[in-house]
């Protein structure tokens, strides 16, 4: 049963500068519905149960929007506004779920995701990484599914350009389950497009074995100067642990840059 999901919201946002000096992007609002939204409403739907929020003192207004009782008690009573009422009574919701822990010094998501050792206590759990939007289709509850069958870690995956391979984890498959997964034989972080051994490329969706920690613990920083959660997954599989690369459906967004934030606006507006 996976219970719990970590999201990593501690990064710069350098792609959304210079916006995100000021304001974090995960409470950006998409088609009216800050970003972070549509992730928690994805794990609740999935049936999560608790929701790890990894956040930097940098991005402390993530933790303000959703304690800020006094203010919407006092608009509420003052102004009767039933809208405010109902979005109140949605936070209230998240809240209930939500944990905070902090990674101040950015090293990256391997580095947000070891933050979390001391809190996972089921041996496998959710990550999502809040950039990545996938919509029409509930990614998560259909990984979780997946993982209910198989009992192994799963990866969201969809073929990319191979041209922009280097903007990704890329994998290699071992065998097929279906047309759809597909059980992993390595993965790469950011490959060129020389050594990518594909364009099968992991997306925000992750279903990971607890055993990532004690990979994580040890692993040395990668490209970057960052310690990359690719790395310590390659770790995992040449030891004999089971990945599967599972194609998703739906459509994906990538609302971490100024123009996919845009897109995804748009995209968003016609469902």
């Amino acid at each position: 049963m996976i219970r719990q999901a970590i999201i990593p919201l501690a990064g710069l946002g350098t792609r959304l500068l210079p916006i995100t000096s000021v304001f974090p992007k995960e409470l950006l609002p998409i088609n009216g519905k800050p970003g972070i939204e549509y992730i928690l409403d994805e794990c609740i739907d999935a049936g999560i149960k608790e929701v790890v929020f990894i956040i930097s003192k940098k991005k402390e207004l993530i933790k303000k929007y959703f304690y800020n009782d006094k203010l919407f008690k006092k608009i509420i009573k003052k102004k009767k506004d039933i809208r405010l009422k109902h979005e109140y009574q949605k936070i209230k919701k998240y809240k209930k779920m939500i944990k905070f822990v902090y990674q101040n010094v950015p090293k990256g998501t391997g580095d947000a995701v070891l933050k979390t050792k001391s809190i996972i206590k089921d041996k496998f759990f959710l990550m999502l990484l809040p950039d990545d939007l996938i919509i029409k289709r509930n990614c998560s509850k259909d990984m979780i599914s997946l993982f209910k069958k198989k009992k192994c870690s799963v990866m969201a995956s969809m073929r990319v350009n191979r041209k922009t391979v280097n903007r990704w984890g890329i994998y290699s498959k071992k065998s097929s389950i279906n047309k759809n997964n597909f059980y992993i034989k390595d993965v790469i972080e950011k490959p060129s497009i020389k050594s990518a051994p594909s364009n099968n490329a992991v997306i925000g969706r992750y279903i990971l074995s607890k055993k990532i920690f004690s990979k994580l613990n040890k692993l040395k920083k990668g490209k970057g100067g960052e310690i990359h959660i690719t790395d310590a997954i390659r770790k995992l599989i040449n030891e004999g642990d089971l990945f599967i690369g599972h194609i998703f459906k739906g459509k994906y967004l990538d609302c971490g840059t100024m123009s996919g934030y845009i897109k995804s606006s748009q995209e968003i507006s016609k469902i």
